[in-house]
């Protein structure tokens, strides 16, 4: 007797490469794999299935759950969560690219540049990326993430590749005048609703280098970072060793590698994101993030008009 669509759909994925997504669908969320551009296998509707993606990646069950999945649902039909709602650790790379070094003024280093950011500073491919009312420095940073597969500490730098699961795009969108304040970025870098992440992540074997592809912010369909990863002052495999020396690595943390030259605050005039704006972060092999810019207190302003 032959495979039912579903069963067949589930079987293909199993011989490529997949697509991760985290969603709400219905009130409840999930996970699952992206299949044929338009529907999505949902892997946490079992009862066995671990809670969440993160906690799939942890049990190693993303393969075992796809090859028994049977239902799936319309993408266009669920609302897209970060790829990882709930990471454990956050951490992000600054001045790693030589051209976003240089145009800062920042002397050259002997390690990694590390600031960490907060699981609810996540925010969705289509969903808002939300502009304080604070400051109007709202900024564009598009970088490769890289999610952590397996746990790990003094991780070598010949075997870091094997502890990732996967790649996404992420736009780490700053807030420049708190970022100023001190020489500390956390303030800058932890507003809600300020990092984009998605749509999806793709697993590692899509991506065997991480230096072979390249980063692009678009701001209203006007490039204003392209840099090749390979121009990265610290690799992915350094970064990797250099974390898992202070701290262990999990399943679900996410490393952003760092951003490109052309940010909007080192143009002349500045050139801050605003209310209504659109911005791409779009990397090829990996994935196409677009967000739109939001004003904070937006929707509660429109709710009492």
């Amino acid at each position: 007797m032959g495979l039912g669509p579903a069963a067949q759909l589930t079987t293909a994925l199993l011989e490529t490469n997949m697509k991760l997504i985290s969603f709400r669908h219905l009130g409840r969320c999930s996970y699952g794999v992206v299949a044929d551009d338009d529907r999505v296998i949902d892997l946490g509707a079992s009862p066995s299935a671990p809670p969440d993606l993160k906690s799939a990646l942890a049990q190693d069950a993303i393969a075992v759950l796809t090859a028994q999945a049977r239902d799936s649902l319309d993408l266009n039909q669920v609302e897209l969560l970060p790829v990882i709602p709930n990471p454990d650790k956050i951490f992000c790379v600054g001045h790693n690219y030589e051209a976003h070094r240089r145009e800062t003024g920042r002397a050259k280093v002997d390690y990694p540049s590390i600031f960490t950011r907060f699981a609810d500073t996540l925010t969705a491919h289509g969903a808002p990326i939300i502009r304080p009312t604070v400051s109007e420095t709202l900024d564009f940073e598009g970088e490769l993430a890289v999610i952590i597969g397996k746990p790990g500490r003094h991780i070598p730098e010949a075997q870091a590749l094997s502890y990732v699961a996967g790649y996404a795009p992420f736009n780490e969108a700053s807030v420049r005048a708190w970022q100023w304040h001190t020489q500390q970025f956390i303030p800058g870098k932890n507003f809600p609703q300020t990092g984009g992440f998605g749509p999806w992540m793709i697993t590692a074997d899509e991506l065997p280098d991480p230096a072979s592809t390249s980063v692009t912010t678009r701001l209203n369909g006007q490039v204003m970072q392209s840099q090749p990863t390979s121009e990265m002052i610290f690799s992915v495999p350094v970064i990797i060793a250099y974390l898992s020396t202070f701290t262990r690595l999990s399943p679900g943390d996410v490393i952003c590698s760092g951003t490109p030259g052309g940010v909007g605050a080192k143009r002349t005039p500045p050139h801050w994101m605003k209310p209504g704006d659109v911005v791409e972060v779009d990397i090829p092999g990996v994935g196409l993030l677009s967000n739109t810019i939001a004003q904070e207190g937006a929707d509660e302003q429109e709710q009492t008009r």
